[in-house]
């Protein structure tokens, strides 16, 4: 069984991966989203579409957590 201050730092490492997803689904959003702008490949724009939808579905899952622990408190 988790204690509250290991379930604290358990969250936080959840948290802070998802944050790090996020950041490496912008950068490669960025790489395709200039493919597709720039050179019109329409792969890239499919991949762009698709990091889009992982970027909300990520940052909906923190905003639900961020909610939870607001109160928690």
């Amino acid at each position: 069984m988790l204690t509250t201050i290991n379930k604290i730092i358990y969250i936080k490492i959840i948290i802070m991966s998802a944050i790090a997803k996020l950041k490496d689904l912008v950068g490669s959003a960025e790489i395709d989203a200039a493919k597709f702008y720039e050179k019109g490949n329409s792969a890239a724009g499919t991949r762009l579409r698709k990091a889009l939808q992982e970027i909300k579905v990520t940052a909906q899952e923190i905003r639900q957590d961020v909610t939870t622990k607001k109160k928690a408190n």
